[in-house]
C-alpha cells in the first residue's frame, strides 16, 4: 500500500477496526474511508454495492463482524451465523466486482476444533468438531476464509486471511451480557471495588487456558501482512503464550485494586479447555508481538476508566 492509497476499514469503530485505523494513521496513510453502521449496513447487499461503486477503495480491511462471548453466542446463535455470513459475503464479493487490489479478512481462532493439538496450527482447520458454545460464529468465519481462498483461485484476487487470538484493548465491549472474558473481568472487578463487594464471581472452574493479544499489536500485524503477504493460506496472529482464567482474574484483581475474594461458579461453562496458537509461521514472516499482557491490561484498564466507568457505574 502507498500512503495515498484509498483504504476502507470495515468496522472502524470496533476493537479491531479502530486499532487498524490508529496504526494506519501512525504510519502516514491518509486516504482512509469509513462508514458507521447508520450510514452503511454491511448486511444489506444493495447498500454495500452502492458504497463500493461510489468510493472504489483500493485496499480493504474486513474487521466488521458480530462478536460476543459465551452468553451472547448461546442466546443468539442464528444472529451470529446470519449476520457474519452476510457481512462477509457482501464485502468480499463487492471487493472482487470493484477491482479491490487486496483484502484482508479478520477471522478468529475459534475456527479450530475444540480438541485440536496445542498450540493450534493453521493446518488443523476442519480436522475435528468445533466448540459448541461458539460454533455459529466459527462456521461463519470458516466460510469467510474459504470464500477468500476460492475467490483467489477462480478470479485471481488477492484476498488474505488472518486468525487473531483473543483480543483486548481500547474500544472493547464491556457489556457483561455480550462481552468476552477479559473485558468482562475488568468491569466486574472495577465495579466490585467501587461498590465494596466482598466477592467477584468468575464463570467456570478457572482452569481453561487462553492467549491474549493487545489490539494495537494485532493492528500492526494486519498492516504488516497487508504489505508483505499474498498467499491464500491463513496466518495465526498471537503471542505464543497462554494463561489460565484463574491467573488472569488474579492479574485483573491486582490491576484494578480490588481487595475482596474471587469465587468460581463451576455451574457455568468453561468453553474450550485451551486455546493457544502456533505463531511460528507469523514469526517466520518477520513479525512478533511487542506488548506484554501486564502492560496491555494496564492500558486496557486505563481506557476503561477514561471512557466507560464514569458513564456506567453507580456507587452504592
Amino acid at each position: 500500500m502507498d500512503v495515498s492509497s484509498k483504504i476502507y476499514v470495515a468496522g472502524h469503530r470496533g476493537l479491531v477496526g479502530s486499532a487498524i485505523v490508529r496504526d494506519l494513521k501512525k504510519n502516514g496513510y491518509h486516504n482512509l474511508v469509513f462508514r458507521n453502521h447508520c450510514e452503511l449496513d454491511l448486511t444489506d447487499r444493495s447498500q454495500v454495492d452502492a458504497f463500493f461503486n461510489l468510493e472504489k477503495p483500493e485496499y480493504v480491511f474486513l474487521a466488521a463482524a458480530k462478536v460476543g462471548g459465551i452468553v451472547a453466542n448461546n442466546d443468539y446463535p442464528a444472529d451470529f451465523i446470519r449476520d457474519n455470513l452476510m457481512i462477509q459475503t457482501n464485502v468480499i464479493d463487492a471487493s472482487h466486482k470493484n477491482g479491490v487490489k487486496k483484502l484482508l479478512f479478520l477471522g478468529s481462532t475459534c475456527i479450530y476444533p475444540k480438541y485440536t493439538p496445542q498450540p493450534m496450527r493453521e493446518d488443523s482447520l476442519l480436522t475435528g468438531e468445533l466448540e459448541p458454545t461458539n460454533e455459529p460464529y466459527a462456521i461463519a468465519k470458516i466460510a469467510g476464509i474459504k470464500m477468500c481462498e476460492y475467490y483467489n483461485k477462480q478470479y485471481g484476487t488477492e484476498f488474505i486471511s488472518i486468525m487473531p487470538t483473543n483480543l483486548f484493548g481500547p474500544n472493547d465491549n464491556f457489556d457483561l451480557n455480550s462481552s468476552h472474558v477479559l473485558p468482562a473481568l475488568i468491569r466486574k472487578f472495577h465495579e466490585a471495588k467501587v461498590n465494596s463487594s466482598p466477592t467477584v464471581e468468575v464463570w467456570g472452574t478457572g482452569t481453561p487456558r487462553r492467549e491474549f493479544l493487545y489490539s494495537d499489536d494485532l493492528a500492526n500485524a494486519a498492516v504488516y501482512l497487508m504489505n508483505t503477504y499474498s498467499k491464500s493460506e491463513l496466518v495465526n496472529i498471537g503471542v505464543g503464550k497462554d494463561i489460565s482464567i484463574k491467573e488472569l482474574a488474579e492479574k485483573i484483581k491486582n490491576i484494578t485494586g480490588y481487595e475482596g475474594e474471587i469465587r468460581f461458579n463451576t455451574s457455568k461453562p468453561d468453553g474450550t479447555p485451551r486455546k493457544l496458537v502456533d505463531v511460528s509461521k507469523l514469526h517466520n514472516l518477520g513479525w512478533k508481538a511487542q506488548t506484554s499482557l501486564d502492560d496491555g491490561l494496564k492500558l486496557a484498564y486505563e481506557w476503561f476508566l477514561e471512557n466507560i466507568s464514569n458513564e456506567t457505574i453507580t456507587v452504592k
